[in-house]
Formats: C-alpha cells, sequence, structure tokens
C-alpha cells in the first residue's frame, strides 16, 4: 500500500507492472500455490479472457504478464480493495449502462493499442473450478472493434498429484476470509495456467469469438491435466 501510494507515481507504466508481477509471484509463494505454465506464447497487445475460480486468478495472471483488468464498478467502492485496484489500472465496469460501456470500450482498446495486456472473466462469476459459465460475449466487444487478437486462458487449480481441488475456490456464499482459510489449510495447491491460441478478430462476430474461446477453455478444464508444464520462474 505503501508503495502504491508513494512510489508509484513516480514510476513508469512499465516498472508498476513488473513490481505487480512481483508481487503477485511473491503472493503465490507466500500461500504456498505454485504456478505452472503451459501452452502458446502471449501474443502482444491481446485482450486476455480467462474461466473465474478465485481472487487468486487475478494474481496468477499478473504473474504470467501485468494485465489491466476489467472489474464491476462496485468493487471501486470497497474499502481499501477498490483504491488499489484503482491504482493497478482496474478498468471498472458500470453494467446496464451503454454510455458507460462506450466509454469502458474506448479506454481497453486504448491500452491495448498501447500493447498492453487488457484481462476479463467473460463469466462474470465465479465457479468451484469443475466448470465453465456462459460466457458474455459483450465484454470482448473491445478487443473485436480495435481488431486485436483475444487470447484464451485455462485455469485449474489442483494438488501435486494431478487430482482436482476447489481449495482455492472463492464461489457460492463463501467469503474471502473462508477462501483464505481453506488455502492456508492446503499443504500445496498448483494453478496450472494454460495459454491457449490466440483468436483472430477481423472480420469475425462477438459471439462466435465467444462460442470458439468457451470451448477452448472448456476443454482444459474439464479433464484432468496431461500436458507437460513449466513451472514459473
Amino acid at each position: 500500500m505503501l508503495t502504491t501510494a508513494l512510489v508509484f507515481p513516480w514510476l513508469s507504466l512499465q516498472r508498476r507492472g513488473q513490481l505487480r508481477q512481483r508481487w503477485s509471484k511473491g503472493l503465490l509463494s507466500l500461500l504456498g500455490f505454485r504456478l505452472r505454465i503451459d501452452g502458446d506464447a502471449l501474443a502482444r497487445p491481446a485482450l486476455l479472457i480467462a474461466n473465474h475460480v478465485s481472487w487468486v486468478d487475478i494474481f496468477a495472471i499478473n504473474a504470467l504478464s501485468p494485465s489491466a483488468f476489467v472489474s464491476k464498478a462496485d468493487v471501486r467502492q470497497w474499502p481499501v480493495i477498490g483504491w488499489l485496484a484503482a491504482m493497478n489500472e482496474t478498468v471498472f465496469l458500470q453494467r446496464g449502462s451503454r454510455g458507460h460501456a462506450r466509454i469502458i470500450n474506448e479506454e481497453i482498446a486504448s491500452r491495448m493499442a498501447a500493447g498492453r495486456h487488457v484481462a476479463v472473466f467473460p463469466e462474470g462469476t465465479t465457479t468451484d473450478g469443475s466448470h465453465v459459465q456462459h460466457f458474455h460475449a459483450a465484454l470482448l466487444q473491445p478487443a473485436i472493434s480495435a481488431d486485436q487478437p483475444i487470447q484464451p486462458l485455462a485455469v485449474r487449480y489442483r494438488t501435486p498429484d494431478g487430482a482436482f481441488t476447489r481449495a482455492a475456490a472463492y464461489d457460492g456464499d463463501l467469503s474471502v476470509l473462508d477462501s483464505l482459510k481453506a488455502i492456508i489449510a492446503t499443504p500445496c495447491i498448483e494453478i496450472h495456467l494454460s495459454v491457449l491460441p490466440a483468436l483472430a478478430t477481423a472480420d469475425a462476430n462477438r459471439r462466435s469469438i465467444a462460442t470458439a474461446a468457451h470451448a477452448a477453455i472448456l476443454a482444459r478444464v474439464a479433464p484432468p491435466a496431461a500436458e507437460p508444464q513449466r513451472e514459473a520462474a
């Protein structure tokens, strides 16, 4: 918090991203997570879209690549967390407002045009990690309008022997504290983050892109992980 308040205003966006990436890796390690990454190279710029299981997802993606996240507007009003989110490039979306959506779309497009990654969770909610819910295609429109690629990310939480675990899940009526207790009580949780092939958006519509991205992520989330992985540095 002190660094964000006192140091961030004097740093370049690149340096802020590097710090955010380092913090994310450090937090994952502190909580006993092992981040394992596989798949394609990241396109840059790109709109990153992922299935949503936990608040930990944000740190896993930031550890992969510092990204600006799209979040619901009421998060901005949360004590401390809202301020930290705003200082760390979060784009706050007020759902149901077409005028505001247009402004947000322009903001997202401008960040991608500058070579940055923007990340969204198109399910609009969290699950326990065993399935993938319907994708809200409207969240993909900024990349399509800007003719920028969309890159799916599949997020899975596993035990070291490859078994499914919902220990990191933040769904239903769970509080952040409940989720944190479950994480701490589990000796080791592996985050399997698969970078799937980027989807071109030229001459495409958002529904077809959403369907293709959903299918690609579901194919990784549903079966046990079998592909070779590398542990993040």
